[in-house]
């Protein structure tokens, strides 16, 4: 999200955090009712067009927003009062910003429990279990399937394993497509998470399992390169071209590339 739509989100995120964390773990609630608004503007473009219409004075639409949310609780109420008011590129950058901010706010509350980490990881984790599970991920990114079906088969594999937000994220993940896979959602989901832990997210995909020494070297290269930390993410692939592969959000990097890092980072370091 980019121009006047990117710079809305960013002000609407500075002005939420503070709010998230006096929430504490209550921020799940204020999270799903965000999330339940994606789903209504996903479902009327009337409505996303109605919020998002820069010829509208910013207080009528405050307006609809009040008396659409009535019943809602009133943080949330104010957030998305100030989302309308904003400038926004496109009626669909509206939606996805409320989408965004409904699940930094989810697992938010599970930063406030102290289990970011944990939830992060079963995300990935969830994610690798459907490596080679064709009919599994065909069913839960499947838009004509029940979206009840979609989600009674995200319990089954993932019921009274992982943590409340993480199955909340999953059963989302399957529930509102918004055009996405299953998979790609839960990875994004993934990102976000380490975002909250101001990490950065590698995928790794190599042609057989790293040692710990070697994934060690490779966050330390990858940390240099970013200036930052960085959550390795490793799946096992022996079709691999060049036998690894790591995506950093937009960046691809080969063995050839990592290669030339190391040796920069090697020349820096001497």
């Amino acid at each position: 999200m980019r121009g006047s739509s990117g710079a809305s989100l960013t002000a609407a995120q500075e002005r939420f955090e503070p709010v998230l964390r006096a929430a504490g773990a209550d921020a799940l609630t204020l999270g799903e009712q965000l999330l339940t608004l994606v789903s209504a503007l996903d479902d009327s473009a009337a409505l996303r067009r109605s919020l998002a219409d820069p010829s509208r004075e910013g207080e009528a639409k405050a307006g609809l927003v009040a008396g659409l949310l009535g019943g809602f609780d009133e943080r949330v109420v104010d957030l998305v009062s100030g989302l309308a008011r904003a400038r926004w590129a496109s009626d669909a950058d509206l939606t996805d910003a409320v989408e965004r901010l409904g699940v930094d706010a989810v697992l938010a509350s599970a930063e406030a429990r102290g289990t970011l980490e944990t939830v992060e990881d079963e995300l990935f984790r969830l994610s690798r279990s459907l490596v080679g599970q064709r009919e599994a991920k065909q069913v839960l990114s499947d838009a004509s399937t029940a979206p009840e079906r979609r989600v009674a088969l995200v319990d089954a594999l993932v019921g009274g394993k992982v943590d409340t937000v993480t199955q909340r994220l999953a059963q989302r993940a399957t529930s509102s497509l918004r055009g996405r896979r299953f998979v790609q959602t839960i990875g994004w989901f993934g990102e976000v998470a380490a975002e909250r832990r101001q990490r950065l997210v590698a995928a790794v995909t190599s042609a057989t399992m790293l040692t710990r020494e070697q994934e060690e070297r490779l966050g330390a290269i990858l940390e240099r390169s970013y200036g930052k930390p960085v959550q390795l993410n490793v799946t096992v692939d022996p079709t691999v071209v060049g036998g690894l592969r790591i995506q950093v959000g937009a960046d691809v990097v080969d063995s050839t590339v990592l290669s030339r890092l190391a040796d920069a980072s090697r020349r820096l370091a001497g």
